[in-house]
């Protein structure tokens, strides 16, 4: 039986285990198989406080990971298959490898990139499609790629391709992003980055690997092709909720809903981070709600 589980790795699950861990509540931490959450795939983190000159995203979270251990947080590198909340505690959180008990829980399992929903991208995912350009773009040394997308992390996927790439085509199906202006500014001002406005992706060509992509302008309702070896989707988040259905109560987009306190609709399961917030998805928010998760776990075992 452990006094606390947190179901996550990311900003969020990270600082509650800090939290507890100082507190001496020693967590188990279910990180899943990416320790470190959507950080681990940013290149540089510039509005994280206390870093005037920014730090890489990964450099970042391997020194929380490091800062949660010192103080007793066990990390076990592990995925979630089911839960059982609804009689708890002790509450049930199944894995691949053991069933665990706890008598309390933290829930921060974030988010997961949203896809197109092409029978083509399912097909050819690792083959040229992609959602991590910190990941893949190295293999694709002076070629032409697109990128899918018209947010912050569709002008920081095609920044980190101009490092590598020939050319990168900017698909975006409206004619204004929603990006943040300095972002946009710095995708623009690269010379390998050409944007596509009103443009939809409807397959991604190609029999075993990438060979370009059908897009049809939503403007003129033109169909055209662009020949490309590797297609990258910045295309946003969704929740990682899907394990937690019929045990925890969500909105209609899959985040958990939130009660008083960072409380889920269940007593003594807390939530924090990305899962249950589909306005703000900062590192920085993410932290704060991972603490204030911590906080409202210890009284809630000490009262039980």
């Amino acid at each position: 039986m452990e006094k606390a589980i947190i179901i996550g790795a990311g900003p969020a699950g990270l600082t509650a285990a800090i939290y507890l861990s100082r507190d001496g509540f020693n967590p188990l931490v279910i990180t899943g198989a990416e320790p470190g959450g959507q950080l681990m795939f940013t290149t540089k983190v510039e509005n994280y406080p206390g870093f005037d000159q920014g730090i890489k995203g990964p450099e970042l979270m391997r020194s929380v990971i490091r800062q949660a251990q010192r103080f007793g947080a066990r990390l076990v590198n592990e995925e979630v298959e089911g839960v059982e909340f609804l009689d708890g505690p002790p509450f049930k959180i199944k894995t691949g490898q053991r069933v665990y008990e706890a008598q309390g829980v933290i829930v921060a399992t974030g988010s997961k990139p949203r896809l197109l929903g092409l029978e083509s991208e399912k097909r050819l995912l690792g083959r040229g499609v992609s959602v991590c350009a910190v990941c893949d773009g190295a293999f694709f040394k002076n070629k032409k790629v697109a990128v899918v997308g018209g947010g912050d992390s569709a002008m920081e996927e095609a920044l980190v391709l101009s490092r590598f790439a020939a050319k990168i085509y900017l698909i975006h199906r409206r004619d204004e992003f929603r990006a943040s202006k300095v972002m946009v500014d710095r995708a623009l001002s690269s010379e390998k980055i050409e944007v596509v406005y009103n443009s939809e992706v409807k397959e991604v060509l190609g029999d075993n690997q990438v060979a370009g992509v059908r897009i049809f302008n939503n403007k003129t309702r033109v169909e055209s092709t662009l020949g490309v070896s590797g297609v990258f989707l910045a295309l946003g988040r969704i929740p990682a909720t899907d394990i937690f259905k019929g045990q925890l109560e969500m909105d209609e987009k899959g985040y958990l809903l939130v009660r008083q306190g960072r409380q889920s609709s269940v007593p003594g399961v807390f939530v924090a981070g990305d899962v249950g917030d589909c306005r703000y998805r900062q590192a920085v928010v993410a932290a704060g709600q991972g603490c204030m998760s911590a906080l409202e776990l210890e009284r809630f075992l000490k009262e039980s």
